[in-house]
């Protein structure tokens, strides 16, 4: 790699990433099997336009890589990082959110396409909320979505101390870590603190502006249904995360896929509680629980019926265009 391309890295604080070994990975990498490449790696998770890799290589020991393939030029590209750098100082210097140490690398795949990797300091596994809701007693797990609420409040409060930022972001139990969690004694209380660690798709507007470019994720989708999504549900995806009822809706639906319905009833009033007491001031309607289920019912069909489309399209560009298809799509997700 040259200097120039090393100059479009960072390191995250504390870290000294090999990023020629980074370029060798994404050099060699097959996006449907890629695990499978020359530098050994392991998928941590998948997101709706990244997928989370961890490196079994001393340099890269102690960090996760979150590559993103959905920029087709390096203009587009160098949008994203001006809205993802903003984003991240607001929801960590003017929020006061907790975020992992994190950097960047700027590399290009073989076709020459830009692929931008987020690299952040890995956090403990069993810390992360979805693993955590397994561990914790019903108790703890109602705390947990306490502190998240807290967290949100923060975000939600500097909306309306300010005019010119609006900041939203994904909720969901998944993007939020129990710092210094013990799986030996799960115990956790209302003076635990979290991290938040989705920073990928930073949705935010200034001066009422939307700083993300939804085309950026709409391009994953094949294209008739990409019209569809624009003509029908474009606007409710892109406003959804702005609005505090909807985005607690979405974290307590969420625990459908986390196997752990039977938590919602208690979760639902734990919410409610907290919106009546600390949240206050939003004035959120209250939750129901057949409000939960009917968003999760919904919310599931769209999403396993994109997956099916996104993997036939995978097989169209790979078996019938001959075509490079860059996304790397996860199996079948139990919903």
């Amino acid at each position: 790699m040259s200097d120039t391309n090393h100059q479009a890295c960072k390191n995250p604080p504390g870290f000294d990433i090999d990023f020629d070994l980074l370029q060798d990975f994404e050099t060699y990498l097959d996006p449907q099997y890629p695990e499978s490449g020359q530098i050994p790696c392991h998928v941590l998770g998948f997101g709706e336009i990244s997928t989370v890799f961890d490196f079994n290589v001393e340099s890269m020991h102690g960090l996760a890589f979150k590559r993103m393939s959905i920029f087709s030029n390096e203009e587009e590209l160098d949008r994203y990082i001006t809205a993802y750098q903003e984003y991240n100082q607001l929801l960590e210097g003017e929020i006061g959110l907790g975020l992992p140490p994190h950097g960047h690398a700027i590399l290009k795949n073989p076709s020459g396409r830009p692929i931008f990797y987020i690299i952040q300091g890995k956090l403990a596994a069993h810390g992360i909320g979805n693993n955590a809701i397994h561990l914790l007693n019903r108790q703890g797990v109602s705390t947990l979505i306490e502190l998240v609420l807290g967290e949100l409040l923060k975000l939600w409060e500097f909306n309306k101390q300010q005019p010119r930022y609006q900041v939203s972001l994904d909720g969901q139990i998944s993007n939020w870590v129990i710092n210094e969690f013990d799986p030996q004694d799960p115990q956790l209380d209302l003076g635990s603190t979290l991290s938040y660690i989705d920073t990928s798709t930073p949705v935010y507007m200034r001066d009422g502006v939307e700083q993300f470019d939804p085309e950026l994720v709409i391009r994953t989708t094949p294209r008739l249904l990409a019209k569809i999504i624009r003509m029908f549900f474009l606007e409710d995806v892109m406003t959804r995360y702005y609005d505090p009822h909807k985005v607690t809706v979405d974290i307590l639906a969420n625990f459908h896929k986390e196997h752990r319905a039977d938590l919602i009833p208690e979760l639902v009033f734990t919410a409610n509680s907290f919106f009546a007491e600390e949240g206050s001031e939003l004035e959120i309607e209250p939750f129901e629980e057949k409000e939960i289920n009917d968003y999760y019912r919904e919310d599931a069909f769209i999403w396993s019926f994109l997956s099916s489309a996104r993997r036939f399209d995978r097989f169209l560009y790979l078996n019938v265009f001959r075509r490079e298809y860059p996304y790397i799509l996860p199996g079948n997700v139990q919903r």
